[in-house]
């Protein structure tokens, strides 16, 4: 593991103080590659317009012919915390602009798998739809649409995941990553996209006399469900994705939010008047997708939808406790996972270019969760395999895997597919993030023909964990104020929250916690004393250590006091 501090030009920074930014936050976002004051501006009329998004104009219409037309209208949704906000936006957005008939059915991550199937646009049908719309899948689906055509169903596809040769014949698709797509922001999430849907919808029944400027219905109220989606999904926050967070962050802090995200707060301890990104991402996030992972994501889309507090506070409450089972689940599943993959490094070698493990027992909700865990210990792309749940599947294995800076996950499985045909039943996904099913005795051919992609696309340098920082923090900054400043500030994928590095003293350690331990700190950090506190974390430090660590608030008995969130620890100062 090496600690590397950010490059900071000079000239940005002096350019983002002049313009009034504070020194620490102009610090921190010229290294972020924001050169001028204008790039921070979140206003809602700097957003990227509408029609920039390939087949927007030709959806518009379709919704609105479909509004006009009084047809009934239903959402195929994905079963994650995007996919159940792109939901939520859909529906409450539709109707806001005239729809009377919007439903929405969500597959079952066990039995129906991802996507638009055949069997899933036959179910479409049955509950009497017209009009078919995706929202965070249908990009891949191309049998899906087809069965939905045949049916005499008009398909509008919107998404945002990576096309395959062949793209689904809906009569509209707005996904900016399909081909021909000049959208500047290739990172918008699912629920962007709906969002940006609604936005030219609106446009088009003004254009058609149906709205006026004075009467139209505001849509930014959905902005919060836009920010929690998009932050969830951890997709990049390049400009347009951190305006879109920003707003809603701010409406959330004001009140403006609908009843179930207020209750979810309430669940998860968290303070909707100072949310954060780290809110959506650790605590918001997690409760959503664990409905998708243990039962059924209707639960979490019930929640966002429902506008009653009441109801609002029962959900909520629901999601809780199955992620406090999802939580019992993963820690159980971890610990085999990661026997697995340490088993792998035989005789302290170094861990193979890239993981697999599989065990029988092991629950296909959670497998994502834990390849995370692995990848962030081993500093290894991992997929982890458990045995479908679903119905005559019982020979398949269902993969969830995530990746390391350098190594593009979907393209990797692309190129094994094509190595090895017919090994991968089913894949997809991103470059950090991906899945995939393939029959259970084939599972040692997937493992070695992954890690032979990674031994030829990774080097040392890839290989080792490099964690970038911001370099020493300034006496001064360290005030609980500041942290509550830096909070405020949208941070996430592609947009790193601060993180700094300095040599400290250890004055005191002690281990703490039983079921999730974690190394308690005294330390001294530029003659001051400051508390610091490592998660999962066991082995002692030496007396004197470069750490890199982030800000915290630690409140006690009514006083607030900075601690270090410690990320990682280099034992000697190396160059660089």
């Amino acid at each position: 593991m090496k600690i590397v501090a950010r490059e900071i030009p000079p000239r940005a920074v002096w350019t983002l103080e002049q313009a009034g930014v504070h020194p620490l936050l102009a610090r921190l976002y010229a290294a972020r590659g924001v050169r001028a004051k204008d790039e921070l501006d979140d206003d809602l009329a700097r957003l990227l317009p509408p029609q920039g998004l390939k087949g927007i104009a030709a959806a518009a219409r379709l919704l609105a012919d479909a509004v006009a037309r009084d047809q009934r209208l239903l959402i195929v949704a994905d079963y994650d915390c995007d996919g159940a906000t792109a939901c939520a936006v859909g529906v409450r957005g539709l109707r806001l602009l005239g729809a009377r008939h919007v439903d929405y059915l969500v597959p079952d991550r066990m039995t129906d798998g991802y996507g638009l199937t055949p069997p899933i646009a036959r179910r479409v049908k049955e509950r009497g739809a017209d009009l078919l719309i995706t929202v965070d899948n249908g990009i891949a689906s191309v049998a899906g649409v087809a069965e939905a055509k045949a049916l005499g169903l008009s398909v509008l596809v919107t998404d945002h995941h990576l096309p395959g040769p062949e793209l689904p014949a809906a009569d509209a698709i707005v996904n900016p990553n399909q081909p021909g797509c000049g959208f500047e922001s290739k990172a918008l999430a699912g629920v962007g996209v709906m969002f940006y849907v609604l936005l030219a919808l609106r446009s088009e029944l003004r254009a058609r006399a149906l709205l006026n400027a004075d009467t139209q219905p505001r849509l930014d109220p959905l902005l919060a469900l836009v920010a929690l989606g998009t932050v969830a999904d951890v997709v990049k926050l390049d400009a347009n994705n951190r305006r879109l967070v920003a707003q809603g962050l701010r409406r959330i802090r004001t009140g403006t939010l609908p009843a179930g995200v207020a209750a979810l707060f309430t669940a998860a301890g968290r303070k909707a008047q100072a949310a954060t990104t780290f809110d959506f991402g650790f605590a918001l996030g997690p409760r959503i997708n664990a409905a998708g992972r243990l039962a059924d994501m209707t639960l979490g889309i019930e929640c966002l939808l429902t506008d009653d507090s009441g109801r609002a506070a029962e959900l909520a409450g629901t999601l809780d406790r199955i992620n406090r089972e999802r939580r019992t689940i993963e820690d159980g599943m971890r610990g085999q996972a990661m026997l697995l993959a340490e088993n792998l490094c035989a005789g302290g070698a170094a861990p193979p270019p890239a993981i697999s493990v599989f065990d029988p027992d092991f629950h296909e909700g959670v497998a994502g969760i834990v390849a995370s865990r692995i990848k962030d210990k081993l500093h290894r792309p991992a997929f982890v395999f458990a045995v479908s749940r679903a119905p005559g599947k019982e020979h398949e294995l269902k993969g969830s895997g995530r990746s390391i800076a350098g190594f593009h996950l979907r393209d990797a499985l692309d190129l094994v597919a094509k190595r090895h045909p017919g090994v991968l039943l089913k894949f997809g996904g991103h470059a950090m993030a991906a899945g995939c099913t393939l029959a259970a005795q084939t599972f040692a051919v997937f493992e070695q023909a992954l890690a032979q992609v990674a031994q030829e696309w990774l080097d040392a340098a890839t290989l080792t964990r490099r964690i970038e920082t911001d370099g020493p923090l300034a006496r001064e900054y360290c005030r609980a104020e500041m942290v509550d400043t830096l909070h405020r500030e949208v941070w996430g994928q592609g947009f790193a929250p601060p993180t700094f590095s300095e040599e400290v003293e250890v004055l005191s350690q002690r281990l703490v916690g039983d079921k999730h331990p974690a190394l308690k700190l005294k330390l001294r950090h530029q003659g001051h004393p400051v508390d610091g506190i490592w998660f999962g974390h066991t082995e002692p430090l030496p007396a004197r250590v470069l750490l890199a660590f982030r800000l915290d608030v630690n409140e006690y008995q009514g006083e607030r006091k900075v601690q270090f969130l410690i990320e990682g620890a280099q034992l000697s100062q190396s160059p660089g």
